[in-house]
């Protein structure tokens, strides 16, 4: 019997609650209200007490896609009471568990009724276990009954990641620290829930380095509409690279928030725009979500391998015949030996793929005494890799490495497996990826500027037809140093390449390489192409922080003058201003060009009004200026104002 003085109503929030009832006894109606409610909880506890005594807890499984392959990386377990019952819901379960003194008994018994699910219902990929920080620290879970309970259902320890809540404060941060290096000793993962939601699990981050990140629904509803969660996402981004950590985007529900989470870089996704929660959970992704996938951005690398070209996954495919997953080993080891180029063998069911086999690893198996005997016959699953790499065919080479570099090192021998709209097409190794990065920097390198090494002529206009191809809007940018030639004839060739590599490294810093495109024509004229929402402010902090980096690379008096003393073209000495940039801007819609010459034709023209304001006495631009072509591109100009640069 729980203690009823918890549960009587209180007249004074921050008395104790026998103090309370002291000072102003309860009205009749407060005393029946009180009584109704201890026995309400009371059912409930015994509700609880059955559910657990008899197992009717099941979990549903939440799909988590991947966007960097265009797959399925696994499942979320949300765990549920019986659907008939009042503890149906999760909150009414976890609340009634925690005024039991059953919260331990209840994550033991999820725990335990998810794994048995995921491994029935034989779910590829990964499958993420909600866990509460005290939960790690029991004995239970540390004693090697998790350890037996995957080595019955054949699951192995790395397709498991431990996802922390942050529902409890956390008392013992060293501890769990201590049980985390236990748990990845033995394979698991770590994730931490709800990033954003508090301080604490900010701190658990830095503390804990885990594997992946969720962040909060908050910050990703109506992120597409929202310039403040879009910064806040893109922070956490940023912290996620340092850390080597895949972020996980929770409560996507509109095409828009799934279409710029995707954009931004963002590793993974979840919500109910990608599917719900259910107990037999799609294995492939649903029409809208492909259809949103297929509205593939631009690539922004200009290693593309050859004018016109974007390497993908399916051009690194090979056909290999997979066998079925209900195939004995002893047909695999045949296949094997009959077939002494396989290094590996995808295993699917039906279409799709479920599991690798490696060469080495399975015949390293059956060389043992018996193994032949005692496992020949049985299915090949049990040796396979049940959560091998999966990526969809239209997978650029840029996301494959990334995959690879941040995934276990067997992926590396294994290589991964490729799709189409979730059917298996074939395999593709890593050696085979490296010699295409190798080939395509060679390619890059064939095509980049020699001072800067940034992409030139040909790469930019690759990338500006790749743009236009796509119909994703963007903004085209000419940058030119004005003063140039007065300033390099003066100092000579060498200061004058420093300025061009200064303009350079300034450029690359003002852009978002997730997003932007920077080239560089040639001499001291450069392009990039914008997809960055404050692309216009992006602009105006260049000019400022080129004018300032030039003054810093001349005496104290030429930066107080604004200038130095040179001789002219006719040979006469007259006073020269400091080099400055002229930035000409255009937009670009879906249909406004055909190719990138007429991209590159209107901002040329809009290059030449920049330069004309910044040379015209009238006007405020105080050395460099930027115009923006706000018409249409038949025609027409517009002043922009420079705004306060903090």
């Amino acid at each position: 019997m729980h203690d009823a003085r918890r549960l009587l109503p209180q007249h004074d929030a921050k008395a104790h609650p026998v103090t309370a009832l002291q000072s102003s006894p309860p009205k009749l109606d407060d005393w029946f209200f009180s009584i109704e409610t201890i026995v309400r909880i009371d059912e409930e506890a015994v509700e609880l007490q059955r559910i657990l005594t008899e197992g009717l807890l099941f979990p549903v499984f939440q799909p988590i896609l991947d966007f960097r392959v265009r797959a399925i990386l696994g499942y979320e377990s949300l765990i549920r009471g019986p659907e008939d019952s009042p503890l149906h819901r999760p909150d009414q379960l976890f609340a009634t568990a925690a005024r039991s003194g059953r919260a331990l008994d209840l994550e033991h018994a999820s725990r335990e009724a998810s794994l048995r699910a995921f491994a029935a219902q034989r779910l590829a990929g990964r499958l993420f276990l909600n866990v509460t920080p005290t939960c790690l620290l029991d004995s239970r879970l540390m004693n090697g009954h998790t350890r037996a309970l995957l080595s019955e259902l054949g699951l192995a320890a790395n397709r498991i990641v431990l996802e922390l809540t942050e529902n409890e404060r956390i008392t013992d941060l060293p501890g769990i620290h201590e049980a985390l290096l236990h748990y990845r000793g033995r394979g698991f993962q770590i994730a931490i829930d709800d990033l954003g939601e508090g301080f604490a699990n900010l701190r658990m981050w830095s503390e804990l380095r885990p594997e992946f990140v969720k962040i909060d629904k908050h910050f990703v509803h109506g992120i597409a509409d929202d310039r403040i969660k879009f910064h806040f996402v893109r922070a956490m981004q940023d912290l996620a690279e340092i850390g080597n950590a895949s972020l996980v985007a929770e409560g996507i529900e509109r095409s828009e928030d799934f279409i710029c989470v995707r954009d931004m870089g963002i590793a993974c996704g979840q919500g109910y725009f990608i599917a719900r929660p259910e107990r037999q959970p799609p294995r492939q992704l649903a029409g809208r979500t492909l259809t949103a996938l297929d509205q593939q951005s631009s690539a922004l690398s200009h290693l593309t391998g050859g004018p016109g070209k974007l390497p993908t996954a399916r051009t690194l495919l090979k056909p290999i015949e997979p066998v079925h997953m209900h195939a004995s080993n002893a047909e695999v080891i045949a296949r094997f030996e009959a077939e002494p180029e396989l290094d590996v063998l995808p295993v699917v069911q039906g279409t799709q793929p479920v599991g690798m086999i490696n060469r080495h690893s399975m015949i390293d198996r059956f060389a043992r005494p018996f193994r032949k005997e005692l496992f020949g016959r049985k299915s090949c699953e049990l040796f396979m890799d049940h959560a091998p790499l999966v990526v969809d065919q239209h997978a650029t080479i840029q996301e494959l490495a990334m995959m690879l570099s941040l995934a276990p090192k067997h992926y590396l021998f294994d290589g991964f497996i490729v799709t189409g709209d979730g059917c298996y097409l074939g395999v593709g190794s890593s050696h085979d990826l490296m010699a295409t990065i190798t080939e395509m920097q060679i390619s890059a390198a064939r095509y980049a500027n020699p001072l800067t090494q940034l992409p030139g002529n040909v790469p930019i206009n690759e990338h500006v037809d790749r743009m236009l191809s796509s119909g994703s809007p963007f903004v085209a940018v000419y940058i030119d140093i004005d003063d140039f030639k007065p300033f390099n004839d003066t100092f000579g060739y060498r200061r004058g390449d420093d300025v061009i590599q200064l303009l350079a490294r300034l450029l690359c810093g003002a852009t978002d390489e997730r997003l932007d495109f920077v080239g560089h024509i040639g001499g001291d004229d450069f392009f990039v192409i914008f997809r960055s929402a404050d692309w216009e402010m992006r602009c105006w902090q260049l000019i400022a922080g080129f004018g300032e980096a030039v003054a810093n690379l001349l005496g104290v008096d030429e930066r107080l003058r604004g200038g130095y003393m040179a001789e002219n073209r006719r040979g006469e000495l007259s006073f020269q201003p400091l080099p400055a940039l002229s930035i000409g801007a255009v937009r670009i819609g879906p249909g406004d060009c055909e190719s990138h010459r007429e991209v590159a034709a209107a901002a040329s023209a809009a290059k030449k009004q920049a330069k004309k304001r910044a040379k015209n006495p009238a006007s405020d631009s105080m050395g460099g200026g930027l115009f923006i072509e706000r018409r249409s591109l038949s025609g027409g100009e517009a002043a922009v104002p420079r705004p306060r640069l903090n």
